[in-house]
């Protein structure tokens, strides 16, 4: 559990509208602590336009400003600054022991089942109110019945940490039956049993899919001319500016996320990040630069483990999701996919930015679905939808696939 001390996050509003949000976080350092605070910033639906961060090791400040994405959620300001001192690592902790990466249980798991009439946009609107009420999508089942109904089963958990409390799931109910109007038939908020294990066993997607999915090389990675052009990453390993840590210059195409990759890559590659600045975005670029160093707290000199880094890293930055859409049968499918922090936790907000893309699209979803897929050197998070055919979107031609894959990919990366 974290420290609640007043100064600890500080959560600055700019003067005039349109200006950015200061968030400082000045606490007890440990492994991976700049990735949990951006992702936590993700969560809320806040953009990072720059930021400064440095660490002895026992001691970090963290200084970022922000402003909500374009569709940004309702941004409960307390409730973001509760998240974020959760985070942060007690004193006594800090100086009786050497920081470790967080060790807290994971919150407990509830099923929610909303059984409602379908129309277009009504899984979008749902997952909408779970990100407002800050419940986390850990794995979502939707089925279609023949008489024109859905039954929604989401498995969330709470970044508040209060679904034990009535009230708490009173008000989850209540907020979407409100939402959902006279389309809403019955919802329903339990603690997950059993159900949850025959949900977590869902197979992965087939393995002649997997193959091409998941290589970063494949066609199902390309994007559309106008991206191609200005879409690059570019890492410079410096070793002649300080004595006693290694530079990376970081330089790529700005999007949704990006420094939350940048950190969250570091942290499954034990790197460790002395000091950091984010630079302002400039012709749709984003320069950073990182002052890194080895475990035992060494510069890196043609070192392998840093070669790969930087390798993993320029790949998270060019593709750090996975989208394609395949023809099964008679059925269309939409597959996406990020990859799993080494704690065990997805990218947050996907489940929504792909509802939204395909709500604009004017799409139906006939089937979802979250699964696990596991390849050689990580694990990935898959979302899978099988869409209706419709007379407005004939899903069987080659340029409305590209069309939907075009659209989910910008609203994934925020372009």
């Amino acid at each position: 559990m974290g420290v609640s001390w007043d100064d600890g996050v500080r959560i600055e509003h700019g003067k005039s509208n349109g200006d950015p949000t200061l968030v400082t976080v000045n606490c007890p350092d440990r492994i991976g602590l700049g990735c949990d605070i951006t992702r936590v910033i993700l969560e809320f639906g806040l953009y990072v336009t720059r930021g400064d961060f440095s660490t002895d090791g026992k001691w970090c400040y963290i200084v970022f400003w922000v402003v909500p994405s374009p569709r940004a959620l309702r941004v409960d300001w307390e409730s973001m600054k509760n998240r974020l001192v959760s985070e942060c690592p007690s004193h006594l902790i800090s100086f009786c022991f050497d920081p470790k990466p967080s060790t807290s249980s994971l919150s407990s798991l509830y099923l929610l089942k909303v059984f409602c009439l379908d129309r277009k946009g009504l899984l979008h609107d749902v997952t909408k109110v779970l990100c407002e009420l800050e419940l986390t999508i850990q794995r979502v089942k939707v089925m279609t019945t023949p008489d024109g109904k859905v039954l929604d089963l989401f498995f969330i958990t709470d970044g508040m940490n209060s679904l034990h409390l009535k009230g708490r799931r009173d008000e989850t109910c209540d907020y979407l039956t409100l939402v959902l109007g006279e389309f809403c038939l019955s919802c329903e908020l339990l603690l997950a049993g059993p159900e949850y294990e025959v949900q977590h066993s869902v197979s992965s997607p087939p393995q002649a899919i997997a193959d091409e999915f998941f290589n970063c090389n494949s066609s199902s990675m390309a994007v559309d001319a106008n991206i191609t052009k200005i879409k690059k990453a570019k890492i410079t390993v410096d070793n002649s500016l300080s004595p006693a840590h290694t530079l990376l210059q970081i330089e790529c195409i700005d999007q949704k996320g990006l420094i939350y990759d940048i950190l969250r890559t570091s942290k499954d590659c034990d790197i460790r990040i002395s000091h950091g600045r984010i630079s302002s975005t400039a012709k749709g670029c984003r320069n950073m630069d990182l002052f890194v160093q080895k475990t035992n707290k060494a510069k890196f000199f043609n070192d392998e483990n840093l070669d790969n880094f930087c390798s993993r890293l320029t790949e998270d930055m060019l593709h750090p999701l996975r989208v394609t859409i395949t023809s099964r049968g008679p059925d269309t499918e939409l597959m996406v996919a990020n990859p799993v922090e080494s704690s065990g936790k997805g990218r947050p907000l996907v489940f929504f930015d792909v509802t939204y893309a395909l709500k604009t699209l004017k799409l139906c979803i006939f089937s979802a679905e979250i699964v696990r897929h596991s390849t050689s050197d990580r694990e990935w998070e898959v979302y899978r939808f099988l869409l209706d055919e419709s007379r407005e979107f004939p899903l069987g031609s080659k340029q409305a696939q590209s069309r939907i894959v075009d659209r989910v990919k910008r609203t994934l990366m925020g372009w």
